[in-house]
């Protein structure tokens, strides 16, 4: 395939967006249209809980005439996201059936760290100066009506990512009733969202120096800019922001919309959007601020162009996802040795029983979380460490996974030393598949012997070699101790991993001279 039309479409807060695309190794990535529909399905979902009929109708309406126009291009692909207005939304399900009924469309629901993690990959699609920047301390700031959310790099390294429920919509339903009650409405906001602020920073930021900030904020963004160098550059300056913020300052939504030439309806989200970004730009201190204009969409482009391996990627995304997984092992104080002596003897097992389990690169992705969060509960309680880790993992987002995996990740780390249920019992407790199931199992297989041979946490597997033959599985392994421990408690281990895989383990243990 030299050249692909795609088609991405983004369900959002406050407006139904759809982009098509060329791709080609050539030209990469070229939008040649976009349409945008302004309907706030976020104040149903944030307000009431639920998406009115009203608005559903309007949204199958919506997507019908995507659909002509997705057939006026002959697109090869396309792909339909939804993302918290739907997410939150209690008849979600009866919305998807409707919209897949009336227009033929499949629409997936984005995990937070899903959606935030697309965003991310928009921005790298601008690869030259998202590279430069991020060698500095920097942080993505990615504000939608829901949320938003908080981004950390140091040296090219993803240090954490933080979700704050604090978007423009949300916020300005929740004080809708005090609008009125007020003539400083800018610090009404204020009050509400710093306590949430300030806790991200006693937390995250400490003294780390933050240069650069990625601003991603929808239609407000495009206004900051005040001349063609800034537009050019997409780069404006602390103090560029700060006066813009003035201007806008103490001004009615309809106020705003005859002075920017903007609608009612995103001039009522103008205040609360700017107030969070300048509390964000105060508190972090950063002089720089890149506003690239990137849209979810093209995240969805380069997902696809990836898959069809119609670009090369030069940015590591897999090493982000490990990066986010290792600091939260660190702020849970986990035992660094100890997790490398195992990711290394886990490793080479899943490679090892490949053509048995078939499971690719994906499932080896959260088998290498999993045994970075094995032992993190142990934090919260020694004596209850497999509950407390399964919470702990599934209270905290890991930008790129999608909620299934991280919960099949936080599965495997609990059932590391607790009882694996049979499927019938699991389904009561979790939504994941059969085929989900048998993978957690083999997963945690893998897991439990790896970590019962660093059984003291002394490390001394220094080399592992595994050889598959038949239905045995050699384990060659060069150890620099006294290795009476491990031997001993690892059989029960082999025969779990022998019900899983019918392979049975089969331990040469060479002292190292």
């Amino acid at each position: 395939m030299q050249m692909a039309t795609f088609a991405a479409i983004d369900i959002g807060t406050y407006d139904v967006f759809l982009e098509i695309f060329e791709i080609s190794r050539k030209q990469r990535i070229r939008s040649i249209d976009k349409i945008r529909h302004r309907i706030e399905l976020g104040k149903d979902t944030y307000t009431n809980g639920k998406i009115s009929p009203e608005m559903e109708e309007e949204l199958c309406s919506v997507l019908g005439d995507f659909v002509r126009i997705m057939d006026g291009y002959k697109v090869n692909a396309y792909r339909a996201v939804a993302t918290s207005s739907l997410r939150e939304a209690e008849n979600s399900l009866f919305i998807l059936g409707k919209i897949r009924q009336l227009t033929g469309l499949k629409v997936t629901i984005l995990s937070n760290s899903e959606q935030r993690f697309l965003g991310y990959k928009a921005l790298a699609t601008m690869e030259t100066d998202f590279n430069k920047i991020i060698e500095k301390g920097t942080a993505i700031v990615d504000l939608d009506g829901g949320s938003v959310q908080l981004s950390l790099f140091d040296k090219d390294a993803l240090v954490t990512t933080q979700n704050l429920r604090m978007g423009s919509v949300r916020i300005r339903e929740k004080l809708s009733g005090l609008a009125s009650e007020t003539s400083h409405y800018e610090v009404l906001v204020q009050e509400y969202i710093w306590n949430e602020l300030l806790s991200f920073k006693k937390m995250f930021l400490k003294d780390r120096k933050i240069e650069n900030i990625m601003l991603l904020g929808g239609f407000f963004t495009e206004s900051i800019f005040q001349n063609e160098q800034e537009k050019n550059t997409r780069i404006i300056s602390r103090k560029t922001y700060r006066n813009w913020f003035d201007k806008i300052n103490g001004h009615s939504p309809m106020e705003l919309a005859v002075k920017m030439g903007i609608p009612l309806e995103n001039a009522s989200l103008m205040s609360p959007a700017a107030v969070i970004c300048n509390s964000l730009i105060e508190m972090m201190d950063a002089e720089q601020i890149w506003i690239p204009g990137t849209h979810l969409a093209r995240g969805l482009a380069y997902e696809y162009a990836e898959e069809k391996k119609l670009i090369k990627v030069s940015h590591n995304f897999e090493n982000d996802i490990l990066m986010a997984a290792k600091n939260i092992g660190k702020r849970y104080a986990v035992n660094r040795p100890h997790i490398q002596n195992i990711d290394m003897i886990a490793t080479e097992l899943f490679d090892s029983m490949k053509k048995i389990h078939g499971m690719g690169v994906r499932e080896r992705l959260l088998l290498k979380i999993a045994v970075m969060l094995h032992d993190v509960g142990k934090y919260i309680s020694l004596n209850n460490a497999a509950l407390c880790t399964y919470h702990i993992i599934m209270s905290n987002e890991i930008i790129g996974l999608s909620h299934t995996e991280r919960e099949m990740i936080a599965l495997i780390a609990r059932y590391n030393t607790a009882p694996l249920p049979q499927y019938d019992q699991f389904a009561q407790i979790s939504a994941i598949s059969e085929q989900q199931y048998l993978k957690v199992a083999e997963l945690t297989a893998i897991l439990r012997l790896a970590n019962t041979l660093d059984r003291s946490h002394m490390q001394k597997v220094q080399q592992i070699r595994a050889s598959l033959r038949e239905r045995e599985l050699t384990l060659n392994l060069t150890v620099n101790g006294d290795f009476t421990l491990e031997q001993g408690l690892c059989r029960e281990k082999m025969d779990f991993f022998y019900e899983v895989f019918s392979v049975r383990p089969k331990l040469k243990v060479k002292r190292e001279m």
